[in-house]
């Protein structure tokens, strides 16, 4: 895809702050990694390649530390003006410096992330081809690879009332160009993985809202994506990342269960995966491990955005996850079912608006990294201790080895052929402790 004629050097940025590097649990330095050694053999496999690291574009480069309340914080050396193209080269240029020194092997965009303003559908369309060429030659000139790229289809005014879902079928049609356009892109740049995040796919009042037609529209786009997908012969995975409200009241994407529900009703289950952001799942009621245990069960299990909320606030604060116990839980639900494919854990997360100096943002990687791999060296301890599942196995043991299993689970079993059982047989069974406490002492004796 490259033209072979862009210039991927130039002055670096992060001046003074040297590539990270493992040094070990006892290390001084702030600036290095003390459990991330990417080379080590956990469960039979390289560390880099159990947790496929990426770190996303977005809240890293493009957040200027803006919030509701005021304007940005940060000032950024590949900042620019409004339109700026020479900003947006900057900013790429920053970038792949900034992942490069970080020694991770993976990064995600959205598609306005990676270009200068882009105000109309044209713009943005031929601004996103230029910056496909440069992310291309970034690419091959530092061996870092895309995890996957999506459409921006919630901040543009256009998508007040969603993309796919909303009610005007020009804006609709936009929204289907874009997706079209980024899904090439990230195709030719060999991303493994293509994420729908419907950021306003949803409602704010029923009273305006016709439910049926917009989750009728939003399963037939899919199915679209999903076909365009194969036409173009895009290897990766399709994602939707579940989030229950926020922007919108209400999101269609609610949790793993809903979006399951809504892949079967449009047949697209063996088709579309999904994308697990711990700080969703706990807008949603959820724990970050219930998310992955849900999903490694209905079989959608795709890749993860790693972060999490403040326990203070009840929105998406998108903060570093350092949460060694959760995330812990989380890789005992999805270790043993294979891990990530295609998927990884993307840094989806970004630093406090009051950490404005862009050392920053490398103590805030350099700490999500090692808090996963110290989580991933916990949960290897687990498993291979195995008794956490020995004892799962035994609690529904009588499932598997007792006659009375086998006979309720056996083809002709009815309702009333047990029912009659249980009254011929006199059963009266007593309640056996789940020992909750006991396993939750486990999980702690082997954090590392």
């Amino acid at each position: 895809m490259a033209d072979g004629q862009i210039k991927v050097d130039g002055d670096p940025v992060f001046k003074g702050i040297d590539p990270i590097r493992f040094e070990g649990p006892d290390s001084e330095n702030p600036l290095a990694y003390r459990y991330y050694d990417k080379d080590q053999i956990v469960l039979g496999k390289r560390m880099e390649d159990h947790l496929r690291m990426a770190v996303c574009y977005w809240h890293t480069f493009c957040w200027d530390g803006f919030d509701v309340f005021g304007g940005g914080t940060f000032n950024r050396p590949w900042h620019g003006a409004v339109n700026d193209r020479a900003a947006a080269d900057a900013k790429m240029a920053a970038a792949f410096e900034f992942f490069s020194k970080l020694g991770l092997p993976y990064y995600c965009f959205h598609d306005v992330d990676v270009t200068e303003d882009s105000p109309t559908p044209d713009e943005l369309s031929s601004n996103l081809k230029r910056m496909g060429d440069r992310l291309a030659a970034y690419q091959d000139a530092t061996g870092i690879k895309l995890l996957w790229g999506t459409a921006n289809l919630f901040s543009n005014p256009r998508f007040g009332a969603g993309g796919l879902t909303n009610p005007n079928p020009e804006v609709a049609a936009v929204a289907v160009r874009q997706i079209r356009d980024c899904m090439e892109v990230t195709h030719a740049l060999g991303g493994e993985n293509y994420v729908l995040w419907g950021g306003r796919e949803g409602y704010d009042t029923l009273l305006n809202t016709d439910l049926d037609r917009e989750l009728g529209n939003f399963g037939r786009f899919l199915a679209m994506v999903v076909d365009h997908k194969h036409k173009i012969g895009f290897e990766g995975k399709i994602l939707i990342e579940p989030k229950p409200h926020e922007p919108m009241y209400h999101q269609y994407d609610f949790d793993s269960a809903t979006v399951y529900g809504f892949l079967k009703r449009f047949g697209l289950e063996d088709e579309v995966h999904v994308n697990i952001e711990p700080n969703h799942a706990t807008l949603a009621g959820h724990s970050f491990a219930h998310e992955i245990a849900t999903a490694v069960s209905l079989g959608i299990m795709g890749s993860i955005d790693i972060n999490c909320g403040n326990y203070q606030n009840g929105w998406d604060t998108d903060q570093f996850n350092l949460d060694i116990r959760d995330i812990t839980l989380a890789l005992i639900e999805l270790l043993p079912s294979g891990g990530l494919d295609t998927g990884g854990f993307n840094f989806d997360a970004k630093v406090r608006r009051q950490s404005s100096s862009v050392e920053d943002l490398f103590h805030a990687h350099v700490g999500g990294v090692d808090a996963l791999a110290r989580a991933l060296l916990s949960a290897a301890d687990i498993l291979e201790r195995g008794d956490i599942a020995k004892f799962k196995a035994d609690r529904y043991a009588g499932w598997e080895n007792s006659d009375l299993g086998k006979m309720m689970l056996s083809e002709g079993a009815s309702l009333e052929s047990i029912a009659d059982h249980a009254a011929k047989a006199g059963l009266s069974p007593s309640h056996a402790s789940g020992r909750q406490e006991m396993l939750e002492n486990l999980v702690n004796r082997s954090l590392k």
